[in-house]
Formats: structure tokens, sequence, C-alpha cells
């Protein structure tokens, strides 16, 4: 399954990156929805979810997020909606680590 979230804050840090693997993070945006899939192994065995997918998260309750590879990029979000058919744009698209 994947989550729509919407970037509601980030750290400064996400703009400097400048490593090839990790210059995604540059384009990360306040205000942006993205789109997070929920795959193994990050899934739990016992309950098939990802941890911090937001699945108790109702209304405007803040989430908070940390990019693997920089710990520094970090920031908080909302959760948007659930999806049990991923259809995430290659654009602003994650996977739950």
């Amino acid at each position: 399954y994947c989550v729509e979230f919407r970037t509601e804050s980030l750290s400064q840090h996400c703009a400097l990156e400048t490593r090839p693997y990790a210059r995604w993070m540059r384009y990360l945006r306040e205000g942006h929805t993205v789109c997070v899939a929920c795959q193994p192994p990050a899934m739990s065995a016992a309950t098939r979810r990802c941890s911090g997918d937001g699945h108790s998260a109702h209304g405007d309750k803040i989430l908070h997020w940390e990019a693997i590879g920089n710990s520094q990029c970090q920031g908080t979000w909302k959760k948007i909606r659930q999806l049990e058919h991923c259809s995430c744009p290659l654009v602003h698209s994650f996977i739950f680590t």
C-alpha cells in the first residue's frame, strides 16, 4: 500500500545535499504532496504495516520523518490518505525503510 503525505516542514540540510545518490533531497518542498510506498522488508510480518505510516493518525496530526542517508534532512508531514493500490508518480515518491 501507499500513503500520501503533505510536507509541512523540512530542515535546511535537505537543500544542501550534494552526494549523487542523495540529490533527491534537494527537491523536497514544504506544501508538496509526497507518496510513500510500504513494501517488504520494511513491512512488519505481524501487523503487515510499515512503521511511521500514520495508520492511527487522523485530522491534523503532525508526523515526523527522517531521510535515509542524511539524518539531518528531516521534517514533518500530515497524512492525506492511504491508497491500497499504489499509483505513485515517479517524482515525489518514496519507500518506507
